[in-house]
């Protein structure tokens, strides 16, 4: 008892806690009111909820659910309503479900589908074809059920809609129910529902609406909206690499409709770094390549493949007759008639615009000029020695109108000028290497588009002589796209390339110039495979709106890495990385640091030893075995013979003379 005595009086002695102050709550709260919350800053400045529509700042939301699916679907079904070109929100719920319960469910409605057609066989009807299809479904659905072989599902689709105005979301809701038409599903709006239509298609992963489907484990795999394109062939060349999926991007250019193909980037974006791994691969194949380098980007691979490298300037020997014909005969066709016509083109460039009666002018001096060295419309006669631009300088000059004479003067300077050496001789180069390229970068800059005409004319006149697959690079294409006429010429390349077995690139850094003619645009619709490599922030809206890129694919191409981008191909386009073996990357890089290092090491490599006479000497004195003369193929002494001692020096030789002239 003492004991229990003494335990109770330690716990009396035990001092109670005091209560802490009660915390002031409505401080608190008053605090928390004056300052400025995560919700206050993401909140919209007001909500309105409408029967159609619900309006969330100064955008307008609309939903719609899915109650009708197709019988039947394939892989990537869903592919219309993914790629709609209007911005939403859509949303899936999947929802598993116990085999056992769903088995009850299928057997009653089995039951209920049996009976149903029964009576209807009793009555005399014709059976109902829905009711025997849905029959047939829960009948093939219950085995796969029963086996375990697909397990069920109740999956619900919203998709919600959003505009800047009222009047856009309505017609973006009629084009969407139409295209879901299309594809056979049936949508309704979630009328008077609006508010927990648009809660259900945010990214809080909570269904409101609760609108669902039953679905097995196939036909909800069907409906899984990430698919990516992708563009592998079994034959053709590698692009780079598929940065969706990372598969190869192999191509054959040749297999399409046509084998145009158009690059567009900003400076520095890798344009010439892809068409000159292009140009490197297509070769390895076999197809001859033909290049116009208006900077010179081309000489160094073209030497390591062993090509030809012309370059165009007044003492360069290879020279070219704008005026040379093809000597081919095509019914229907009038190679001189076709002839002139590229020399309008040309001449326009080098004599201005030309107003009506200029160019009739013109027109009547060209005829002549052919006349007169026998030429006419008979093809028989168009493989005769075609004439100089000086002949037609002399017609020209000869005539007695004042505007003939004003045109000659235009001439003149090509004729008798600074640049007599350049375009008035007779042709004397043929393309005979499978890998050419002319360079035009020691020109002046007026006098480039010009070249690349004349060049763009003479390939054109040989690719027509012999069918075989080959490749036309047209780099910098704004030089001559900014004139109507030589525009007009290679669009005509473009929509008759196919026929000859070419394949015309075009590319051109200059975006704007490209894409603001309509020959520009004519190009670009004639060419089965576009690249788009980085784009300056000036020049993306357009291209946008040419190409109907979306906004993810605008914000790719404004912040890709050099040689990233999109290629397309007919209907798929595909995001791209270009990928060089490190042997082709030491081929065909551009970039000035690698060059620089490069240079270095071959000066390295082939610098001779600087050394003088007395080093020379040196070198002889300590290796004297090295320059005696062998006498006998014996590898070791003969007998009575004692070898030679590598460390006895050899008579000494008068000194050399250093200063001697």
């Amino acid at each position: 008892m003492k004991l229990f005595g003494q335990k109770q009086k330690q716990n009396n002695q035990k001092q109670v806690p005091k209560p802490e102050a009660p915390t002031t709550l409505a401080g608190i709260a008053k605090l928390e009111k004056g300052t400025t919350s995560l919700a206050d800053i993401i909140a919209p400045s007001s909500v309105e909820v409408d029967f159609n529509y619900i309006r969330v700042g100064n955008s307008f939301y609309k939903t719609f659910f899915v109650v009708g699916y197709p019988r039947f679907v394939s892989p990537n079904w869903l592919s219309p309503l993914i790629d709609f070109d209007h911005s939403m929100n859509i949303s899936m719920f999947c929802y598993p479900t116990l085999s056992n319960d769903v088995l009850s469910d299928i057997r009653r409605k089995i039951a209920e589908m049996e009976a149903t057609i029964s009576s209807q066989a009793e009555e005399g009807k014709i059976v109902d074809p829905k009711v025997q299809a849905a029959l047939e479904d829960a009948l093939s659905l219950q085995e796969q059920l029963a086996k375990g072989v697909e397990r069920f599902f109740q999956f619900g689709l919203y998709i919600t809609l959003f505009s800047e105005s009222l009047q856009d979301l309505e017609e973006a809701s009629k084009k969407l129910t139409s295209t879901l038409s299309s594809i056979l599903l049936i949508t309704k709006t979630t009328t008077l529902q609006m508010e927990d239509g648009f809660k259900s298609t945010t990214p809080i992963g909570v269904d409101k609406l609760y609108i669902a489907r039953n679905m097995d484990t196939t036909s909800l795999a069907s409906t899984f909206p990430f698919t990516s394109a992708t563009l592998t062939q079994d034959k053709g060349i590698m692009y780079g690499i598929n940065e969706q999926n990372g598969s190869l991007i192999v191509f054959d250019r040749y297999s399409l409709e046509n084998a145009n193909e158009v690059v567009l980037g900003k400076s520095g974006a890798g344009k010439s770094y892809l068409i000159k791994l292009e140009a490197l691969r297509q070769f390895m194949f076999g197809t001859e390549v033909i290049i116009i380098d208006p900077e010179g980007e081309y000489e160094a691979l073209a030497k390591t493949l062993e090509g030809e490298y012309v370059s165009f300037t007044a003492s360069d020997p290879v020279k070219i007759n704008p005026f040379d014909l093809s000597g081919l005969y095509e019914e229907g066709e009038n190679e001189l008639g076709l002839k002139i016509l590229s020399l309008h083109g040309l001449l326009g460039i080098v004599m201005g615009k030309l107003d009506a009666g200029e160019d009739a002018i013109l027109d009547r001096g060209l005829v002549e000029t052919y006349r007169q060295k026998g030429i006419t419309a008979d093809p028989a006669t168009q493989k005769k020695l075609p004439p100089l631009m000086e002949d037609l300088y002399k017609v020209l000059l000869g005539m007695e109108d004042q505007t003939a004479k004003n045109l000659s003067l235009r001439l003149e300077k090509f004729i008798k000028g600074s640049l007599s050496g350049i375009f008035n001789q007779q042709s004397n180069f043929d393309i005979t290497n499978p890998f050419t390229a002319f360079s035009i970068k020691a020109l002046e800059e007026e006098l480039r588009p010009i070249a690349m005409h004349i060049v763009l004319d003479f390939v054109w006149t040989r690719v027509r002589k012999s069918l075989k697959r080959r490749l036309l690079i047209l780099d910098e294409a704004w030089y001559i796209m900014k004139y109507e006429d030589s525009a007009s010429f290679v669009y005509g390349i473009a929509k008759r390339a196919r026929k000859y077995y070419l394949a015309l690139t075009t590319a051109t850094q200059d975006v704007q110039d490209f894409l603001s003619t309509d020959y520009g645009k004519a190009v670009l619709s004639n060419s089965s495979i576009q690249m788009l490599l980085k784009q300056s922030p000036s020049e993306i809206d357009l291209i946008q709106k040419v190409f109907y890129l979306s906004e993810g694919e605008k914000e790719l191409l404004l912040s890709s890495d050099i040689g990233e981008g999109l290629f397309f191909a007919g209907q798929n386009h595909v995001v791209m990385k270009v990928i060089a073996a490190p042997f082709e990357h030491s081929i065909i890089t551009s970039n000035p640091q690698e060059l620089a290092k490069q240079q270095d090491q071959i000066s390295a490599e082939t610098a001779p030893q600087n050394s003088s006479p007395i080093d020379s000497m040196s070198a002889v004195e300590k290796n004297p075995s090295e320059n005696q003369t062998p006498v006998s193929n014996q590898t070791s002494p003969p007998p009575n013979q004692n070898p030679p001692d590598i460390n006895t020096a050899p008579p000494q030789s008068p000194p050399p003379v250093l200063n001697k002239p």
